[in-house]
This record gives structure tokens, sequence and C-alpha cells, in this order.
């Protein structure tokens, strides 16, 4: 058995550390309503705004020609991996990059990585080929900048760099689910529409509000899967911080046991010894 200065060190250690732990569950959890409600807000107008194209694509798929709705023979593909670039959240980040694997593996064409985030650029970089990586976006999670990431990524696609180009992020739930979601960013592939579908007359024209609209909802469908990411991240964080927490408070209480058994086996021994003593004397 440890002596007690072992254990008393011990004792110290794990309430340090969960004095940690409890700090970073309440930071992510007043983060996470913000970044919770930002996300819910945003989800409706995204999905609409996506909805709204791809019928707008169908429509006009055969009037105008768009760099981003072009479907090519795929022989090169790219996943965009959006993780974090903080540990300390469980599986959200090893999710992400397991899922990223898997694709690779398991794709025929010819794969790159673009990575969001430093945990997995770390991971993902040195058994793939990524083809760029951007850790500051969510140093200041804005439209501004996520239009710049997007825009990047458009022009590769635009230029035949890739042949399809995917999201691979964490789509938030609750705090405690964090779901792994694979979609697709280019190219705008245009929705089968039901024959009895309503024609809405469109001002301006149909091809004007394609072509005007088409390269913002790229940017806000990226924006809308940092956000998810942001929020997921703040999730899983504070979940794994609460299991720490609880989990240093239940090894604490035991070697607090411990500790008090240890110290009332030395007392018990002195007193013990005491009365040895005693008796060898009056003997």
């Amino acid at each position: 058995m440890a002596n007690l200065k072992e254990i008393r060190n011990r004792i110290s250690s794990v309430s340090s550390t969960m004095q940690i732990t409890s700090a970073m569950k309440m930071v992510s959890a007043a983060k996470l309503k913000k970044a919770q409600d930002a996300i819910t807000a945003m989800r409706p107008y995204a999905a609409k705004l996506t909805e709204l194209l791809q019928n707008l694509s169908g429509a006009v798929q055969d009037d105008i020609e768009n760099p981003y709705t072009k479907v090519r023979p795929v022989k090169r593909v790219l996943y965009i991996a959006i993780t974090s670039n903080r540990g300390l959240c469980g599986g959200f980040n090893s999710n992400i990059i397991k899922e990223v694997k898997a694709r690779v593996a398991t794709n025929e064409a010819s794969c790159a990585v673009f990575t969001i985030g430093k945990k997995g650029n770390d991971i993902l970089s040195k058994e793939h080929e990524v083809v760029g990586h951007e850790v500051a976006v969510f140093d200041d999670l804005t439209y501004a900048n996520a239009a710049k990431v997007a825009q990047q990524l458009m022009d590769g696609f635009a230029a035949s760099e890739y042949d399809e180009v995917h999201l691979v992020y964490n789509r938030f739930k609750n705090a405690a689910t964090q779901l792994v979601t694979v979609e697709p960013f280019l190219p705008l592939v245009a929705e089968a529409t039901d024959t009895n579908e309503v024609d809405y007359i469109y001002e301006p024209s149909q091809e004007d509000i394609f072509t005007t609209l088409l390269p913002k909802a790229l940017k806000m469908q990226l924006f809308k899967a940092l956000r998810d990411s942001f929020a997921s991240e703040h999730g899983a964080r504070m979940t794994a911080m609460h299991k720490a927490t609880d989990n240093a408070t239940d090894l604490r209480d035991q070697l607090k046991l411990t500790y008090n058994k240890a110290r009332q086996a030395a007392i018990t021994n002195e007193i013990l010894e005491i009365v040895g003593g005693a008796e060898a004397l009056n003997g």
C-alpha cells in the first residue's frame, strides 16, 4: 500500500484536475448556448435556399451553363474534413477522421483531402494527400471568413481540379449527440421534381436568380456546416468534461477512503507498539 504522503499527493492532483475539467465544462456550456441558437436559426434559411436553387437548376439546366453545376466523369474527389483546433472533446475529431479514411479507402477514384481544423490536419496529413488546410476560420466564425474558404473550393472545382467535392462534419443534434454527416457540396445537382409541382413566376428571370444566388448558396452551405461543427464541438467537449469531472470525483473519493484506512492502520500500529513497549517495561 502506498504511504500516506503519496496518497495525499494523488488526492491533491486529482482535485486539481477535477477543478480544471469542471471549469472547461462550464465554459463549453456557455459557448454552446450561443452556438446552438446560431445554427438553429440558420438551418431553415440554408435549407430553403438550397431547395430553391436545386429546383431552379432543374428548370434552367438546358438554358444556362454554370461551372458549379457541371457534372463530369468522377476521376478525382475532394473531401472537406471539418474538425476542431483543440482536443478534449471525446470522439468528436476521431469520428470525422475515421469517416474520411473509410471514404478514401472505398472510393475507386483518386481522392484528396482539404482539412478545416488543426486536429484533422495533424492526423490526415500523415496518411493522405492534403491539398489545403484552414485553422483560423474558427477563431472568428463569420460568413465572410467562411466565404473565402468556400470560394477557394469552388475555384478548384471550376478549374476541373476535382470532379466532386463532399463535406464531412459533425451535425449538431443536441449537447450529447453529434451525427457524422457526409454532404455533397459540388456539383449542385438538380433534384427530381414532381410533374404536378406549381410553376412559379420569378422576377427577375430564373436564369438571373440562379446565376446570382448559386455562389452565395454554396458559401452559405459551407458556413452552415462550420456552424454545425462548432456547436457540436462545444456539446462534445461539455459532455466529455462532465464525464471527466464525475470520474475524477469518484477517484478522489476512493483515494480519500484509502487514505483514511491507511491512516487508521498507522495509528493502530502506533498504539500497539506503545502498548507492547509499556508491557515490556512493566514485565
